[in-house]
């Protein structure tokens, strides 16, 4: 049996009400969609630690996650494995009349006013339509920020996003509850998204990175002898070395 066939077929017996397995047989939509973000965060993790090995195995859990919805779907008849796969062909040669049609040039631009022409044709015509909920909040922040630009909704530099977040910092100063500043900062968060756009940084990756530094630092820091009977600014002297280093 090939792999794809054999995975399926893994998913139809492990959600068989009778004889299936007990957690599997009983998930809906709603309860896999966590386990679905979570994977591709692995495959993305693996990626960056050039773990190939570590890559096939997050790469078969994210397909797993294809197949176990699309069994759900096929269940209630709503679509099945054959259709989400009918759907992204469709899509990808759509996209790319260049390689598969008439087109003489491709490229980024042509892309994106193909998918600019697609949602024309949805019942929501807001330029920010189709930026998934689900998405992390800076990766949605910046994806909202770009298609407003693209109506002309935007700084003419960095300048102007640069004095928002001078105005936010001073907005969330003069804050005067728990829910006041919870929505300044939330300002706040999103001016920064804005001049990373401007500065061509994607935000979410180089918070990313920002976790990933702070980790190795602390963890650095954190087997240091010293560091539990440390006081603040002995705690602070060691991340200065750990810096150094």
């Amino acid at each position: 049996m090939m792999g794809l066939d054999r995975l399926v077929a893994i998913m139809r017996r492990l959600r068989d009400k009778k004889t299936g397995c007990e957690w599997d047989s009983v998930q809906t939509f709603e309860t896999i969609a966590p386990y679905t973000i979570e994977e591709a965060y692995e495959v993305s993790e693996a990626i960056h630690q050039g773990d190939m090995d570590g890559l096939a195995d997050e790469l078969g859990d994210l397909q797993l996650q294809v197949i176990f919805h699309s069994v759900m779907a096929e269940e209630i008849g709503a679509f099945t494995l054959d259709d989400v796969f009918d759907r992204i062909c469709d899509k990808m040669e759509r996209r790319h009349p260049h390689i598969f049609g008439d087109a003489k040039q491709g490229g980024h631009q042509l892309w994106e006013e193909i998918k600019a022409a697609e949602r024309k044709e949805m019942d929501d015509q807001s330029a920010l339509a189709g930026v998934a909920l689900a998405l992390p909040a800076l990766e949605r922040a910046q994806k909202l920020q770009k298609r407003a630009a693209r109506t002309g909704f935007d700084w003419p530099d960095a300048s102007g996003a640069k004095a928002k977040i001078a105005e936010e910092l001073a907005e969330l100063e003069a804050a005067g509850n728990d829910a006041e500043r919870e929505e300044e900062l939330g300002d706040l968060l999103f001016a920064v998204v804005n001049l990373a756009r401007f500065l061509k940084v994607d935000s979410e990756e180089a918070l990313r990175k920002a976790n990933r530094k702070f980790e190795k630092r602390f963890r650095t820091i954190e087997a240091h002898p010293d560091f539990a009977e440390a006081d603040l600014d002995g705690k602070e002297a060691l991340w200065r070395e750990a810096k150094k280093a």
